[in-house]
């Protein structure tokens, strides 16, 4: 048996132990493009919800999620509320950091309102950096949390599981929560390295997301669209272009995503009924 051979096996003993184990974890996908009103159903087959974007998904100028929040929830889904959070190099200081933080918790509260999510809805802000946060990082995450929650919303990091490589194994999730305080904070944890992910593997019982490597983690990032060679080049059942796609779909229909598991259907609580 090849080592890929064993990567994969070891990813689908992972699943195996999970389902074993009673976990009621939960398949998801997100993706930045709408997947169109006319795919939600064949989605719903398979996935229990969806991320769904407040504001412009990361590299891209506009939002095509707006307005479908109706649609997506009366096809059953669950949702991963997002905002695209700024990179370090906007932030330029802790004091800008920190206005860059508020104004930008007042767009995804106004954003949120305005598709019909609820208060208590978890709001996950996109921090597509990882490794070790700098000072402007964490003012800006924590600046933006509080006003998060001073709007009576929640709020939750969609950030890196995995084990830096710069010199100071630091993991992206435990650097942030280790200097929170008392705040309240869900994980949304990326980790698609093979094991512990599965590959591109779809499952009804997807192994728990606190086999991430992020042991708090209530959600977990197991494959991407497109398949990052340089972390997830050993895994399993990714199509030829290197994307992942629903079962039944191809890479001619464009409709690849990133897979997650939750401990919930509904993992921002953003269902209205």
């Amino acid at each position: 048996m090849n080592l890929r051979s064993l990567l994969s096996t070891a990813g689908v003993v992972s699943l195996l132990l999970a389902t074993a184990s009673g976990q009621a974890a939960h398949l998801g996908f997100d993706r930045n493009d709408y997947p169109g009103d006319a795919n939600l159903k064949t989605l719903r087959q398979t996935f229990s919800y969806t991320g769904y974007w407040l504001n412009n998904p990361p590299g891209a100028a506009s939002n095509s999620w707006v307005g479908h929040r109706a649609a997506v929830e009366s096809a059953g889904f669950g949702f991963l509320v997002l905002f695209n959070g700024r990179l370090y190099a906007e932030l330029k200081s802790v004091a800008n950091a920190q206005r860059l933080g508020r104004a930008d918790a007042l767009i995804a509260v106004s954003s949120a309102r305005r598709e019909g999510f609820l208060h208590g809805t978890i709001i996950f802000l996109d921090q597509e950096q990882g490794g070790r946060m700098l000072p402007e990082q964490k003012a800006y995450i924590y600046t933006w949390v509080d006003a998060i929650s001073a709007a009576g919303f929640r709020a939750g990091i969609y950030c890196s599981g995995m084990r830096s490589t710069d010199g100071e194994s630091v993991v992206t999730a435990e650097d942030i929560r280790q200097t929170a305080g008392s705040r309240q904070i869900t994980y949304w944890a990326i980790n698609d390295a093979c094991p512990p992910s599965p590959g591109c593997l779809f499952s009804h019982r997807p192994p728990s997301p606190s086999q991430s490597g992020v042991d708090f983690a209530e959600v977990w990032q197991f494959a991407q669209s497109p398949q990052r060679k340089d972390v997830a080049g050993r895994c399993a059942n990714y199509s030829h272009d290197g994307n992942c796609y629903p079962p039944g779909d191809s890479a001619d229909s464009g409709l690849h995503i990133d897979l997650n598991a939750a401990n919930s259907p509904d993992p921002s609580h953003g269902r209205t009924r």
